[in-house]
């Protein structure tokens, strides 16, 4: 049974949390006092929250705290450059198929993200109009003479270079898109889509929101797999562009959501 809480807010208790695993992963062990401290709430309600995250899967808790665990967080989120040499090969396969969805005139949207860069990187030099939250990929684009960009402001996550906050979101409370091509660090049929930053994944939340259809570009190696904060549920995923590396059961059981499926080959 859980102790009676003394933080009635949900949001700030996600964001606590999810501050929580970073400190456990980046300091190995914390302990409960220290935690206390830091977001001067009561022992109860940490303790509450170290059970929820061991739940989770997120740290393991110790005595007195918690400890990192070896297996991947699902609170943990690489930098920009480090996910840029990951299943690079499978990445521009993807990228390469969903291309080939983009129309002219179409309205998208390009999710930050490394599969979305390589996306960005071959779209032809059609008459469309790309809005992106992401620096890099602003970068690529502007350079095409038939593709008008429109760059989403906001708050600037540096190491990962891409906006967030609440101007970004203003923004595009008043836009419609007819696609957006989202990514995600982890897909699975419970929870969806997710990540592990809960303010990018209101942004990602506002993205599926506006756009007709929500084409997520996955390579196989997340999928099954939790991040911490969901933005799409499994059925607000339209389709979904992965590489030859999926289970069969896995593809079976996307196909029975009513989710388009395109794997890759190569």
């Amino acid at each position: 049974m859980k102790e009676i809480e003394s933080d009635s807010n949900p949001l700030f208790s996600e964001e606590r949390k999810n501050e929580i695993v970073k400190l456990v992963n980046t300091r190995g062990k914390v302990l409960v006092p220290e935690l206390v401290t830091h977001f001067n709430v009561s022992p109860a309600t940490i303790r509450n929250d170290l059970r929820d995250l061991e739940t989770l899967r997120l740290i393991k808790r110790a005595h007195g705290g918690a400890i990192s665990i070896e297996t991947p967080k699902v609170g943990f989120e690489q930098f920009h450059q480090e996910k840029m040499v990951e299943n690079i090969d499978q990445k521009r396969l993807i990228a390469k198929a969903a291309s080939k969805l983009i129309e002219e005139g179409d309205i998208i949207i390009l999710d930050t993200g490394t599969t979305t860069l390589e996306l960005a990187k071959i779209l032809d030099d059609i008459n469309i109009t790309v809005l992106v939250n992401d620096i890099d990929i602003a970068r690529h684009l502007e350079d095409y003479k038939n593709i008008q960009v429109v760059l989403i402001g906001g708050n600037l996550r540096k190491k990962f270079r891409s906006t967030i906050g609440p101007f970004a979101l203003k923004m595009l409370s008043d836009i419609n898109v007819d696609k957006v091509f989202l990514a995600a660090n982890g897909f699975s049929f419970n929870r969806g889509c997710t990540t592990p930053d809960i303010n990018q994944a209101e942004i990602k939340k506002k993205f599926v929101e506006i756009s007709n259809d929500a084409i997520l570009l996955c390579d196989s190696s997340k999928i099954g797999k939790n991040s911490f904060v969901q933005f799409a549920a499994p059925s607000e995923i339209t389709t979904l562009i992965t590489d030859q590396g999926i289970k069969q059961t896995d593809l079976e059981q996307i196909s029975d959501l009513g989710t388009k499926v395109i794997v890759t080959k190569g």
